[in-house]
This record gives structure tokens, sequence and C-alpha cells, in this order.
């Protein structure tokens, strides 16, 4: 081999590993390009004492050259309510921290708000400061903090009334014990933690009228998790319990909404439900098992199953919109209703009745948005009248009846359904089917928003 040619491979490869053991420089240059992720850090509603979800922003370094940030400097220090990391470490200061060329650094912060005298929502804000070759520049950080009444497994053992004086929130379990009332009055806001079933052992009211509906949702009120199902598991009525009623109260983001579990037969409603709305739920909207519950003008939208009667019992369905739309939070795989007599190992007696009320599903792998089991044995009577439903083939069961007056796979015409904005609005337009398609057979006076359906009745919930 030429010799000239090895002395070549020799100095190329001296002056590489020359090169990779360079240091790369810093630069000084009071121009040098930095910039951030945000210049902002905006917190939506935090409750007191209970903190938030972590953000973050990031500070580029876009030269060739290392940078050094010769401090960053959360402003408020340690009575701030807001907590900083800098790439892993805690703190309210930080010296000289090294950026390599095209990287950057991260910075978390977590807010946490005390609570003061006020009832409204208050606003709290800090910076965080950082220099670098002699400039100083700010992240500004705010967040919304609201008071609120704290219940930590909490055990109601005397007659309790909550008002909307503050928003309630329950961590860990709120327990109605037997022969006991919660009053709910209307307006009133509770927010669950995702560890925190409501049970009800003994009578819930929940007395919302319809210009202050109550509310039951998970307590993370920032985005996005404010719009997740599953975030808190839901309300569960025993056996022990005795006539619950709940009157314009809206379920949201439960893993499960209402679960009834009975003894069949009742000779009571276990659970009245009147103008309510069950929202975006992971598994069952309603769950009755050997129950007795009744739903009047009420919404059940976007569940995992919507309405789901399971080993029997008594359940009237008068009014209601049950629909649900396949969507990025609630994949639409069950059908809208489910109803079945068994309990695993025997059988139990059923009555259940469908009146002037809407049950729909679109999109997803479900074709019939009704489905029917029956163990012979008990009695077994499933009626439906003037019901607009979906649903391919006819059930073969002579215990399930439709009448002449129902409506089958034709479109709602719902107002607008817009699933990549995540809208939906029940209500009919003028070309619905559903518009004074209904009934008088079993009055009742009102819509789901309080307004009288006058002389003729729609199907669903909403008047038009």
């Amino acid at each position: 081999m030429n010799n000239k040619f090895l002395l070549s491979i020799c100095v190329i490869g001296v002056l590489a590993i020359m090169v990779s053991c360079k240091k790369t420089g810093i630069i000084s240059d009071k121009n040098a390009s930095v910039f951030t992720s945000a210049d902002t850090l905006h917190f939506d509603t935090v409750f007191t004492t209970t903190g938030s979800v972590t953000q973050y922003v990031k500070i580029f370094n876009n030269n060739d050259q290392n940078i050094i940030l010769s401090n960053v400097q959360l402003m408020g220090g340690a009575n701030s309510y807001f907590s900083m990391n800098v790439d892993g470490s805690s703190g309210t200061t930080f010296s000289n921290i090294e950026i390599a060329p095209n990287d950057s650094v991260y910075i978390f912060v977590k807010v946490s708000v005390d609570s003061n005298n006020k009832q409204l929502p208050f606003i709290v804000q800090d910076s965080i400061r950082y220099t670098f070759n002699g400039n100083t520049r700010f992240i500004q950080l705010d967040a919304y903090g609201r008071n609120a009444i704290f219940l930590r497994n909490t055990y109601i053992t005397q007659n309790t009334t909550f008002t909307d004086s503050l928003p309630i929130v329950i961590l860990g379990g709120l327990y109605v014990m037997p022969n006991v009332t919660l009053t709910i009055n209307p307006g009133t806001a509770i927010y669950s933690h995702a560890d925190a079933p409501i049970e009800i052992y003994g009578t819930l009211r929940a007395m919302g009228d319809s210009n202050n509906r109550i509310s039951f949702q998970c307590d993370r009120l920032d985005n996005p998790y404010n719009t997740y199902p599953g975030s808190w598991p839901g309300i569960f009525i025993y056996d022990q319990s005795d006539t619950s009623v709940m009157n314009f109260t809206n379920i949201n983001n439960a893993y499960q909404g209402i679960v009834v579990t009975g003894t069949a037969p009742h000779a009571h409603t276990m659970l009245t439900l009147n103008e309510c709305i069950i929202n975006n739920i992971s598994a069952e909207g309603i769950l009755g098992t050997s129950a007795s519950i009744t739903a009047v003008s009420c919404l059940f939208s976007n569940c995992g199953t919507n309405v789901s009667i399971t080993s029997g019992g008594n359940y009237f369905f008068n009014q209601c919109t049950i629909v649900s739309y396949d969507n990025s939070y609630v994949a639409h795989k069950i059908p809208v209703v489910s109803i079945s007599n068994n309990d695993g190992t025997n059988p139990n007696s059923l009555t259940c009745i469908f009146n002037n009320s809407i049950v729909y599903g679109e999109g997803g792998l479900v074709n019939d948005e009704i489905s029917v089991s029956q163990i012979a044995g008990p009695a077994f009577n499933v009626n439906f009248y003037n019901v607009f439903y979906k649903l391919k083939d006819n059930l073969n069961n002579g215990n399930v009846i439709f009448n002449n007056a129902c409506i089958r796979n034709q479109i709602p015409a719902f107002m607008n359904i817009d699933l990549g904005n995540n809208i939906y609005d029940f209500h009919l337009q003028d070309t619905s089917a559903c518009i004074a398609a209904g009934n008088s057979n079993f009055t009742s006076p009102y819509d789901i928003n309080g307004r009288n359906w006058g002389s003729s009745y729609d199907i669903g919930c909403y008047s038009h």
C-alpha cells in the first residue's frame, strides 16, 4: 500500500479526533437567539388546596454554541402559589444552566391555591425570570383559584343539606347512611375526585330546578381533563336506599353514571329522575340491577351503554332521549339499551316501559340499539309506545311489544351533531319525524328544560 495514502488516512483520523474533542464554545453575545415555547402559562380554575395539573415551558438555545442562563428564578419565591422544577430539580432559583446548541431546557410548573374568603373565582399570578448575556426576560404565570367545601371519606349520619354557597369537593368518597336523607339544594355543584364514589344507603334528594341545575362531575377543571369520561366513579344507590329523587341534575364524565342495586320486586320506586342529564360516561349511564327506576324527560347521551337493565325489576322511561355517537371519548360498541331478567343464576320478573322516547345511535359497530335477553320463567313484559328507535331486525320475542305508532330506522334530525368539536345538540329540527309523534298516555308536564309540552307531545326529552 502507498505510504502517502497511509499517511493521509492517519492525518484525517487525527483531525477528526481533534475536531470531536474540541469543546463547543459559549456564546456571550447580548443578541444571542433564545426563545421560549410560551410566554405565559395559564391554569384553568383550580380548587383551593387540591393542586393543578403540571404544565411546562421550554427555553430554546437557537445558536451554534452553548449558552448559559445565569439565573432562572420564581419571583414569588417560597411564598408563591406556584412551584417550579427545572430539568428534574425542584426549587425557586437556579444558576448557570448551560444549554447546548439547538437544544432546550424544560421548566415544569404546578399551582396550589390557598383558601381565602372569596366565594367567586379569584386570580393568582407570578412570573419566572431568566437572564442570559445581560438580558432579562419573563414567563408569566396565572391561575384562577376557587374556594370549596372539602369532604374527605365523609359519612352522612344525620339528615344533611348541601347548599350552593360554595362548590363541594368529594375526596375519598361520600356515604349516606341508612335512614338518613341528604338533600341537595338548587344550583349546588359537586365535584368528585378520581377516588371518590358517592354511595347512597339512605335517601338522596337532589332538588334542582330549571334555572338552577345541580351538577355532579370530576374535580379536574383544567383542559383536557374536564372532558374525559371515567374521571370519577359515579353514584351508587343500594337496596337499603328509599325513594331517592333527582330533579334537574347533570351527571358528567363518570365511569358509571348511576348504579341502582335492589332486590326485585320493589313496592316503591328506588330512584326517580326528572329532567336529568347523564352524559359522557365510560360504562353504564344508568345501570339497574333488580331495581325500580322511573326517568321522565331525561337525556342519557354518549355512554358506553346508556341504559342497562339486569336481573329484572321495574322500569319506566317517559319522554327520554337515549342516544350515543361513536366519538374520540366513548366508543360506541354496545347498544344504547340493554335489557335482561338474568342475574347470572336465576331469572327475575321484569316490567319495563319506554314511552315517547328516542333510542338511537350512530357509528361504531352497532346495528341494533336495543338488546333484549330473557330467561323463561317469571313475568317478562317490555313495551315500547311511540318510540323512535334503531333496530335492524325485529326482536324475536313475543314479550317485547312495539305499538304501531313507533318509528323505526329513520334519522332523528337532531339540531347539531359536530363530532370533531364535541358538540351535541339533541333538540329537534323542524324536519324531525319525532315532532308531535308522541302520545299523552303517561302525562309529563315538562320537558328537560322545564318547558310545558303544550297540546301535543314530541318524542324525546326536548319540546320542539
